[in-house]
C-alpha cells in the first residue's frame, strides 16, 4: 500500500527529499507525474487513464505535506523501508489503508515510473 501523511504533520519537510519517486509535495503545491520519474509526453497510467506526464494536478492537501499515491512505491526497489516514515520526527507517515498494494504491484509501479520494463 502507499504511504499517507496524516494531519499530525508539522510541515518540517524532512520527508520530501527522501522520496525516490518525488511523490511528496508541500501543502498547496501542484504536482506532475514527470517530476522525479522518467515519464514524458503522453502517458497511459496502469489504470488506463491517458494524460500528459507534465500536466499539473491540484494539491491533495493545502495544509500539510502530502504523498501522491500513484507515485508512491513505499521505496520498494530503492530502500528496505519507506524513507519518509524513517525520517519523520512525529511518525505521521503511515500506511494508507485506501491504497493497498502488494509488493509485486509496487515493483510494477516502480518499473512504470522509471521506464524499467
Amino acid at each position: 500500500m502507499a504511504i499517507i501523511i496524516t494531519d499530525d504533520c508539522i510541515n518540517c519537510g524532512a520527508c520530501e527529499p527522501e522520496c525516490p519517486n518525488n511523490a511528496i509535495y508541500e501543502g498547496g503545491e501542484e504536482w506532475r507525474y514527470s517530476e522525479g520519474t522518467a515519464l514524458k509526453g503522453k502517458i497511459v497510467l496502469p489504470d488506463g487513464r491517458e494524460l500528459g506526464a507534465n500536466d499539473p494536478h491540484e494539491a491533495i492537501s493545502d495544509d500539510y505535506y502530502f504523498i501522491v499515491a500513484d507515485k508512491c512505491t513505499e521505496c520498494i526497489g530503492f530502500h528496505d523501508e519507506p524513507q519518509c516514515a524513517a525520517v519523520c520526527p512525529v511518525d505521521c507517515c503511515v500506511p494508507d489503508e485506501d491504497h493497498q498494494e502488494t509488493d509485486e504491484e509496487l515493483y510494477a509501479k516502480k518499473r512504470f515510473l522509471h521506464n524499467e520494463d
